[in-house]
């Protein structure tokens, strides 16, 4: 068990997790976060969403932390799809939170950038606010929008400012969002903690490989992760694309797993390149199967085009990647760089030729996949494992905590009355 000495954790401690974008624990990130604080000595609470497929029951308690979810549509129509999506959260997060009672801590993890209101209606109550910057709003705005000027994009900026203000720590995901934090976000530096995302280990473990995955082919491409705009599928199958037009190569076969509101114009896209017999789409599917492909896939691949936002964001399905020991083809992105090292290779940011040039390179060179793919499994075991991050997430609470008294399970909590220890 992880000292509470170190977390500040320990029997009279309670956490409450805010999390709008994906239910738990789908979201491996924060059910890792959940485990190691449970470890630590925390009770942990966690408000989410409802999944569709899996994660649906309203209430659930699984591994010791007490999860409660809410109904919510995702957007749709624009702005005002927006608006809807996310008033509805926010009503239910303070209907819920108000049920869980007093905790010590608010953890809230972004997108979007407005869990900070009950955040501060919670602090209000003695609680302290860590505030987990999971992507950069206004980053992630232009890269879907592409517009810097208009209302819109000053109401997020403006919205991430106010969360960095209320925020006592603040948990960034890798080196380049801490320094947003410092530079823009105007905090301290000794108050920005890096709690890197990363695999976990048992779920990615190697199995033997299937050839039939490989619809007859010599070769199996994989590709895993959310499929929005920002995210680079269209990329990928224009490159696939080259691959066979331009460079003659049709002994692969391709494989796309997950999902998201490009989905079906992914799947369109793959149709007009005319590469429906060779490009498969399985949707999002259960880990074993996951796992069976990245088994068997000889090259794995990242597409993010560089943006304002992926060029500084750490892509989980590298570090996935890396963890089943395949080799992947990337675009030149700062933070992909940090993450893989030598256990990928980089195109010229957005040039899909390149891009294709390099799968045709990794696929005639095994030894060359092999010694990648050994680098990436070092790296995530290694300087890149979880438990480096379980050390940053319980300094980052144990910093929040300093010099507070646990809060009192009684009513003088719920009126903001503390003590100072």
């Amino acid at each position: 068990m992880l000292g509470n000495e170190t977390s500040g954790g320990g029997p009279d401690r309670r956490a409450l997790i805010l999390v709008e974008n994906l239910s738990v624990p789908f979201d491996r990130r924060v059910w890792q976060e959940c485990t190691t604080l449970r470890d630590a000595g925390w009770t942990v609470h966690v408000i989410c969403p409802q999944g569709s497929k899996r994660d649906t029951e309203p209430e659930a308690e699984i591994d010791g932390v007490r999860i409660h979810r809410y109904p919510l549509r995702a957007a749709t129509g624009g702005p005002a799809g927006y608006l809807k999506e996310y008033g509805s959260a926010l009503w239910h997060t303070a209907r819920l939170a108000r049920k869980v009672g007093p905790v010590d801590v608010v953890h809230a993890c972004n997108p979007p950038d407005l869990l900070f209101l009950p955040a501060l209606w919670l602090k209000r109550r003695g609680a302290r606010f860590v505030f987990d910057q999971h992507d950069l709003v206004p980053e992630l705005y232009l890269s879907r929008f592409g517009r810097g000027k208009d209302l819109l994009y000053r109401a997020v900026c403006a919205l991430e400012r106010r969360t960095y203000r209320a925020a006592d720590i603040v948990l960034a995901t890798n080196e380049s969002y801490r320094d947003v934090a410092v530079r823009r976000g105007g905090r301290r530096p000794e108050d920005v903690f890096v709690v890197r995302s990363a695999p976990a280990i048992e779920r990615f473990q190697p199995v033997p490989a299937e050839p039939r995955l490989k619809r007859g082919k010599p070769h199996l491409l994989c590709y895993l992760g959310v499929m929005g705009p920002q995210d680079g599928v269209d990329y990928a199958l224009r490159a696939l694309a080259n691959l066979r037009d331009e460079l003659g190569r049709t002994d692969w076969h391709a494989v796309f797993v997950g999902s998201g509101d490009a989905f079906d114009a992914m799947v369109e896209l793959s149709r007009q390149l005319g590469l429906g017999e060779q490009v498969e789409f399985t949707g999002r599917i259960p880990d074993a199967d996951l796992v069976r492909y990245l088994s068997t896939a000889d090259v794995c691949l990242s597409p993010d085009p560089r943006n304002p936002l992926n060029d500084v964001s750490t892509m989980n399905k590298v570090l996935e990647y890396m963890a089943m020991g395949r080799p992947i083809v990337s675009f030149d992105l700062k933070e992909a760089r940090v993450s893989a090292g030598e256990a990928a290779v980089y195109a010229p940011a957005n040039d899909e030729a390149e891009f294709a040039e390099l799968i045709a390179l990794l696929l005639d060179d095994p030894d060359k996949r092999a010694r990648m793919g050994k680098i990436g499994q070092e790296r995530v075991s290694g300087p890149l494992s979880w438990r480096h991050s379980q050390a940053s997430l319980l300094a980052a609470y144990a910093a929040a905590c300093r010099d507070h008294a646990p809060v009192p399970a009684g009513d003088q909590a719920r009126t903001g009355k503390r003590q100072r220890s």
